[in-house]
């Protein structure tokens, strides 16, 4: 069979923390169910670049070095930079391998490219003040405080859940490997990228230098859709739908909106900091540097059917 290539239209695919799991056997199980979804949208002729969350991976392996380097004295400090890397191959590795699986159990012959992503940050960001994006797992007080004073590391309290390590969450300026990326999507391969938003790097005397923090990945991937020009960003979350007065007698699913009336509910506080707000604010950076496109927030199993305009939420430019 002749390897078949996209119809030309491209999609940039930021898939939620629901789609993974927390280790590595979980996660290579619910890949499985997410691979299926991705190539419905590839059986329709879609040129695909995914990329994913690694808040809990990039913190489990930070986690397991500075607990085996504190404990047998042999373990090499990783740098956290080099965790984020790390956790970019695993879950590259798994989803790839999935979606090749699934892809030929269709017989559909496209093949995958698994890209380790670097993301330039500015130095003087002001995230770099203020870290507030959690890794890793959930501790008591009593343990957060622990290893604070052991690494350094900052330690704070999320949602009444526990106290998790925070760094700081820079806005993404440019892909490094943005090139690779676009050509591997050109010449037909389901590119798998800019995994948890890309290692963060800042530029220093022309040359790249990683920082310890984590971008959204959300972020990363509006920035990746508007460089490609890309027809659609697909934020993938936990609901079918974008939701008003989200949790109350009220509660309105929204079909569709503009920057405009995106802008005006974020004003009215309608959306969650630490769930949605981010993913609404992603789509509007998409489409105020690509007007022409269009985003899309939905749930995993419902992408391929968002994508024909049968459900989720549309944002458009006006």
């Amino acid at each position: 069979m002749a390897y078949q290539k996209g119809d030309g239209k491209s999609v940039v695919i930021a898939l939620g923390g629901n789609a993974l799991g927390n280790t590595p056997q979980e996660q290579l199980k619910l890949v499985e169910g997410t691979a299926v979804h991705i190539v419905d949208m590839i059986a329709e002729g879609i040129n695909v670049v995914v990329s994913h969350g690694n808040g809990p991976q990039v913190g489990m392996i930070n986690n397991a070095f500075d607990y085996a380097h504190d404990h047998d004295g042999k373990t090499p400090d990783m740098p956290f930079p080099e965790c984020g890397a790390m956790s970019q191959g695993y879950i590259g590795y798994q989803l790839s391998q999935a979606i090749l699986n699934e892809l030929k159990r269709r017989s559909i012959m496209r093949s995958t490219a698994s890209v380790i992503t670097q993301t330039v940050v500015y130095p003087d960001d002001p995230a770099f003040a203020d870290p507030t994006k959690p890794v890793g797992p959930f501790l008591t007080e009593e343990e957060a405080q622990k290893r604070a004073a052991e690494t350094g590391a900052t330690y704070k309290e999320d949602a009444g859940r526990g106290w998790r390590m925070v760094v700081a969450s820079p806005k993404p300026q440019r892909i490094v490997e943005f090139d690779a990326i676009k050509d591997l999507m050109d010449d037909g391969y389901v590119v798998i990228a800019a995994g948890g938003g890309g290692v963060p790097v800042i530029e220093r005397n022309d040359s790249y230098e990683g920082v310890p923090a984590v971008i959204d990945k959300d972020r990363s991937s509006a920035k990746l859709a508007a460089d490609f020009k890309a027809d659609m960003l697909v934020i993938l979350t936990a609901v079918e739908k974008v939701a008003i007065n989200f949790n109350t007698p009220d509660q309105k699913s929204i079909d569709t909106m503009t920057i405009a009336e995106a802008n005006k509910y974020i004003e009215e506080g309608q959306f969650a900091p630490g769930s949605m707000l981010p993913k609404v604010q992603a789509c509007i950076e998409y489409l105020e540097a690509y007007p022409q496109g269009k985003a899309l927030i939905t749930s995993l199993e419902c992408a391929a059917a968002g994508l024909k305009g049968e459900t989720g939420t549309v944002i458009t430019a006006d």
